[in-house]
């Protein structure tokens, strides 16, 4: 077998497979030796027949396709895996054959692969820095969460709903007069001011009695998930069967020992103060490289091959598809509530897997341009520490490891050193 490659048009790479006249016969009686137990023929038991028998019968290409899936199969992945200094493939060839003779059979392969990044600037650039600080409130924030967690919840007869309320209630929605899949519950308990509903139900809930009856009107939002009620006037029947308010328990020290394991008030603030201003730093950090990565990307040229924009998507969709899961929805259940079918649904993480790939590719370049590496001593250090946190000695804790964990220390250590690269090499600025 001899080969050829050429780039191709949009990141795609032409392979030439060319096989002699010997090649195709020894395929052809490959072929017939691996299939010819599907062939009844009269006169002989099954699988016995010929191959000159079998040819007569059912036609001279009878193995061609066989032959030719076999030839492929046996050296393509050894042409790649050659080549792969050369170009990384990103996805499945399309195929085809271009020479079909007894002495000579051409097979043609054009595969996406991964695109060269031109990236005209990535230093000296005015890039935005996020910075994000932890107030007062915000830690008042997490301990009313702690106590509305541990709240006690009273029935409510005395007076008329209000925000904070649980109201237990029935509805039925109509567009136009007409029910509409989702619209309708029985004994539901809905937390006023919560915004779990779409904007306008809630707040004209509020002021209702036990046993009040009340027609809701409503817009549904014009970004709203279901294509059939977007933009839609709706009017929902109302009944609020039952209320309930939440009792909050009294702040002092033993309530927040119980609660959280702090022995006191103040020092669930500084426990909570450090994890939120933790939080605040990764989120800040997130957004800074963000930031570059967009400056950057921005004076970038590439064409992505539509394979890779469809593997994000793939991504994308399944990570949507186990969040469903944790709420113990299916996401063909979801579609059919929404009336969309799955290609329409991919189409709208299109915009966000370019994105996703073009900033993967750039890091990529910047990586490969720069010569960003992870020693293995920076290695040895993210392990050690790793271990320190499960009370391991390193080595003890290698022999647990994955060798994916290995690569993956590795790959973070390196995109860390790549964005210290950058901060360094970049004015950056933090927005008044």
């Amino acid at each position: 077998m001899k080969y050829t490659t050429k780039a191709a048009e949009k990141s795609t790479v032409k392979i030439t497979l060319k096989f002699d006249g010997e090649e195709w016969k020894a395929a052809i009686q490959n072929a017939y030796l691996k299939t010819r137990g599907r062939f009844a023929i009269n006169g002989f038991r099954k699988g016995k027949a010929p191959k000159n028998v079998i040819e007569n019968t059912y036609g001279k290409g009878v193995f061609y396709e066989d032959a030719l899936n076999n030839l492929f199969n046996e050296n393509y992945g050894k042409v790649i895996d050659k080549e792969s200094k050369k170009f990384t493939v990103v996805g499945d060839p399309e195929v085809s054959v271009d020479k079909l003779e007894d002495d000579n059979v051409t097979i043609v392969a054009v595969v996406p692969v991964k695109p060269e990044v031109k990236i005209s600037s990535y230093t000296g650039m005015k890039i935005k820095q996020f910075a994000y600080t932890v107030e007062d409130a915000d830690i008042d924030a997490e301990l009313n969460r702690v106590l509305d967690r541990n709240a006690r919840k009273v029935p409510v007869t005395d007076r008329a709903a209000q925000n904070g309320d649980i109201a237990n209630i029935d509805f039925v929605g109509t567009v136009d007069g007409v029910k509409f899949d989702g619209g309708e519950a029985e004994g539901y308990d809905l937390t006023l001011g919560s915004g779990s509903f779409i904007p306008g139900f809630e707040e004209q809930v509020v002021g209702m009695n036990v046993g009040e009856k009340k027609d809701v009107n409503v817009t549904f939002p014009e970004n709203y998930q279901a294509e059939n009620l977007k933009g839609k006037a709706a009017v929902f029947a109302v009944t609020l069967n039952a209320l309930q308010a939440k009792e909050l328990p009294e702040v002092t020290d033993e309530f927040i020992k119980d609660a959280t394991g702090c022995e006191t008030l103040e020092a669930y603030k500084v426990k909570t103060r450090e994890k939120l201003e933790a939080q605040a730093a990764r989120r800040a950090n997130d957004a800074t490289e963000n930031s570059i990565l967009e400056a950057i990307s921005a004076n970038a040229e590439v064409e992505i091959p539509d394979a890779m924009i469809e593997r994000e998507i793939d991504s994308l969709v399944k990570k949507f598809e186990y969040q469903l899961m944790y709420q113990g929805l299916k996401l063909q259940d979801y579609l059919d509530f929404l009336k969309v079918d799955v290609t329409e649904f991919r189409k709208n993480y299109e915009e966000q897997a370019k994105k996703n790939v073009l900033n993967q590719l750039v890091i990529s370049q910047l990586i490969k341009d720069e010569k960003i590496e992870a020693t293995d001593e920076e290695v040895d250090a993210q392990i050690a520490k790793q271990a320190a946190e499960v009370n391991k000695t390193a080595e003890e804790y290698k022999k647990n490891m994955d060798p994916r964990q290995f690569d993956y220390i590795s790959s973070d250590i390196v995109i860390t050193k790549l964005f210290d690269f950058l901060k360094a090499n970049n004015e950056m600025y933090v927005e008044e």
